[in-house]
C-alpha cells in the first residue's frame, strides 16, 4: 500500500469554506481548472524546459473522471502546454480541455485536436521589432524571447540582475505593444505582448458557462491570472461556490491576498488535486 494522502487544506476564508463542501458534496457538478506554468509546471530560467510536475498528470488522471471537468488555462499555445504536460493520451484525461492563449485557443483529449484564430498581425510585427528595443534600452543581454504564436514574450529571469531588466523593459514595451495594436501583460519575470480581447477570467466565464458548471475550483499563480480570480468572486456574488488556491504566494502577493488556500508552489498543488481526488 502507498502512503496516506495528504489532508486536505482548510480554506481560509467562509467562501473557500463553503465552495469546498459543495465540491465535495456534488463533484459531478464541479470544474477544476488550472494554470499551467508555476501551478502545474515549476517556473525555469528557459521557458521551453518547462515540464508538468511528475504527479500532476497521475493527479488529474484521478480526479478528472469524478468531476464534470478539468480545464488548463494558460498563456502558452495549446498544443506547447498540451506536449508540456504530457496530456494527450491518458486514461482519464479523454475529456480534459487545454484553453492555450488565455483561450484562444482550444485543444480538447476527446479528438486530440486545436482549434485556433489566425494570428494578430500585430504580433509578428511587433517581434521584429525587439531585438533593436531590447538593445537600445541596454536589456539585450541574458533577456529571452519567447515565440508563442499567438503571442511573443520577453523572459528577464536570466539577466544579471532580473527585476531591473523587468523594471526597466515594462514602458519601452507597452510603447511598442500599443503601436501593434497589442497589450503588454506582465508576469513573474517576464512580459508578453498579445491581442487585447481575451483574458482567463473571459475564458474560464464562457467555460463554465458551456460545461453548466454548479462549482469550481481556480488554481494559479500569476498576475495573468487575476482575471481568473475576478471571474471567480463574481460567480461566487452570484451563488456559485468557487475555491480560489495560489500557488506560490511570495512573488506575487496581489493573487494571494486573494486566495482561499496558499500552497507552495506546484508540487503541492498536485498533493492538493491528489488528497481531492481521493476525497470524492
Amino acid at each position: 500500500m502507498g502512503s496516506q494522502p495528504h489532508p486536505l487544506p482548510t480554506p481560509a476564508t467562509s467562501a473557500g469554506r463553503d465552495a469546498l463542501a459543495a465540491i465535495l458534496a456534488t463533484p459531478e457538478r464541479a470544474v477544476v481548472a488550472l494554470d499551467f506554468d508555476g501551478t502545474l509546471a515549476e517556473i525555469v530560467p528557459d521557458p521551453e524546459q518547462a515540464r508538468a510536475h511528475p504527479g500532476a498528470v497521475p493527479a488529474l488522471a484521478a480526479l478528472a473522471p469524478k468531476v464534470a471537468s478539468v480545464a488548463v488555462i494558460t498563456g502558452r499555445p495549446a498544443g506547447v502546454a498540451v506536449r508540456y504536460g504530457g496530456f494527450a493520451g491518458v486514461a482519464g484525461l479523454e475529456h480534459l480541455v487545454v484553453l492555450g492563449h488565455y483561450g484562444a485557443e482550444r485543444w480538447d483529449a476527446v479528438s486530440g485536436t486545436v482549434h485556433a484564430p489566425a494570428p494578430h498581425p500585430g504580433v509578428a510585427a511587433a517581434r521584429a521589432e525587439l531585438p533593436g528595443v531590447l538593445d537600445t534600452h541596454g536589456a539585450w543581454r541574458g533577456t529571452w524571447i519567447e515565440e508563442k504564436g499567438q503571442a511573443v514574450a520577453v523572459h528577464t529571469r536570466r539577466a544579471s540582475d532580473p527585476e531591473a531588466a523587468f523594471a526597466a523593459l515594462q514602458s519601452p514595451l507597452a510603447s511598442l505593444a500599443a503601436r501593434h495594436g497589442l497589450i503588454l501583460e506582465p508576469g513573474r519575470l517576464v512580459l508578453e505582448l498579445r491581442p487585447p480581447g481575451m483574458d482567463k477570467g473571459m475564458a474560464l466565464a464562457e467555460y463554465l458557462r458551456e460545461v453548466g458548471a454548479g462549482s469550481v475550483v481556480y488554481a494559479g499563480d500569476d498576475l495573468g491570472d487575476l482575471p481568473a480570480f475576478a471571474a471567480v468572486e463574481k460567480l461566487r456574488s452570484d451563488g456559485v461556490p468557487g475555491l480560489l488556491v495560489c500557488s506560490g504566494s511570495s512573488e506575487v502577493p496581489e493573487l494571494a491576498d486573494r486566495a482561499d488556500v496558499l500552497v507552495p508552489g506546484p508540487g503541492a498543488v498536485v498533493a492538493f488535486l491528489s488528497s481531492l481526488a481521493d476525497r470524492l
